[in-house]
């Protein structure tokens, strides 16, 4: 960290110096200058953290210095030192945005207690800065409001407020499913959509914590065909949209969803850049492919129908010309299988196994593990070890 003196008496730049307790807060140089025309040159020259300078100097004084330092947008943390104490001097002072303001004669603890709060105030500030440039604060922004409408949709209790910052003001809005297909990566038309909305102004969109396939647009009200026209010019993947319930008041998010989620088993969506039937051995593998990462979870034919832009019918019918078995045996399998797996290496409970395999009850699936291996978990596992 750097820090310049400005003042044009010699002895004065020579007291600061002495006195401040600059090891201690990082400070690592220390530049002189007699005036604010030496200063300006050595601020853009080494661009110092702090800046200590009197008002009253020859060739540019510390108010012109300062207002320079304004206009030039500077970051750094400035401490005004005079042997006036004049109201104008300190209502400029505080116009052009100095950090404090000093008297002379200049006391030890008045100087070091002035230079604490200079380096602790820049270096928050610079974390800021930091953050803004990473893109941190954006993101977590956008966990934040993807949370917060995840719950409002679920009927569970959510920040109104937050919400409501995030739209363009408006007497009703219209609540839109977005869905893209399993595979498609959607972070990237998600940011181009975001962005579109909030400067169109539009509305916003939010993507289902855990499901970002699944997304939520909220539009103010009749202005969605002039989203649709973007989604379908700006968007090359296959995309449905279901439209819910025109909402007056954010409360009703839990109902619109809802009814637009209904609307979505009734196959009742606007579909853009449809999948041909040329897909469909493409989307059985990534069907057969989606179920053997997620047997765990809870599936069925309506999730895998959303998710995959075929009808559960269909589904169901392919998946056992592939597989041979019908999608919920063939889960009930893998479960079994990765069950086995459990009892054999491991001490865990069997309520702890049901659980991670998606059972709430226990003794169910005690039933169903000996229906499909004959033998019961606890009686495989004493088995599988006398072995």
């Amino acid at each position: 960290m750097k820090v310049l003196i400005v003042d044009d008496e010699p002895n004065v730049r020579k007291i600061i110096r002495f006195m401040g307790q600059w090891e201690k807060h990082g400070i690592t140089d220390i530049f002189e200058a007699k005036n604010g025309k030496e200063a300006k040159a050595l601020i853009d020259r080494e661009s110092p953290e702090i800046i200590m300078t009197d008002v009253k100097m020859p060739q540019k004084n510390g108010i012109e210095l300062i207002e320079w330092l304004h206009s030039h947008s500077y970051s750094g943390k400035v401490i005004m030192i005079t042997g006036f104490d004049d109201y104008s001097f300190m209502r400029k002072a505080i116009e052009y945005g100095s950090f404090d303001y000093l008297l002379k004669p200049i006391e030890d603890e008045m100087l070091n207690e002035a230079l604490t709060r200079a380096v602790e105030s820049w270096e928050m500030e610079e974390e800021e800065r930091r953050n803004i440039k990473s893109g941190f604060y954006e993101e977590v922004k956008r966990f934040r409001l993807n949370r917060e409408m995840t719950f409002a949709c679920n009927g569970e209790r959510f920040d109104f407020e937050e919400i409501t910052l995030s739209l363009p003001q408006a007497d009703a809005y219209d609540l839109t499913l977005i869905y893209f297909y399993q595979t498609q990566h959607s972070d990237h038309y998600l940011q181009l959509l975001t962005e579109e909305l909030i400067r169109s102004e539009w509305g916003n969109v939010y993507a289902f914590q855990n499901d970002p396939n699944l997304c939520v647009i909220l539009s103010i009200h009749g202005q969605f065909f002039l989203i649709e026209e973007w989604i379908t010019q700006q968007c090359d993947v296959p995309i449905r949209l279901v439209s819910g319930l025109p909402l007056e008041s954010l409360d009703e998010i839990p109902k619109s969803f809802q009814y637009a989620q209904s609307a979505m088993a009734e196959q009742n969506f606007r579909a853009i850049h449809r999948l041909t039937d040329l897909d469909d051995a493409k989307r059985m593998n990534d069907i057969v492919t989606f179920v053997n990462e997620h047997y765990m979870d809870e599936l069925s034919l309506d999730k895998l129908a959303t998710r995959f832009f075929l009808s559960r019918e269909h589904i169901s019918r392919r998946f056992k010309q592939e597989i041979g078995v019908t999608l919920s045996s063939y889960v009930i399998e893998l479960r079994i299988n990765q069950a086995k797996q459990w009892l054999c290496q491991s001490d865990e409970k069997m309520y702890s196994i049901a659980l991670k395999l998606g059972y709430q009850d226990e003794h169910y699936f005690s039933k169903l593990f000996k229906k499909v291996v004959g033998l019961t978990p606890l009686e495989y596992r004493n088995d599988e070890q006398n072995r």
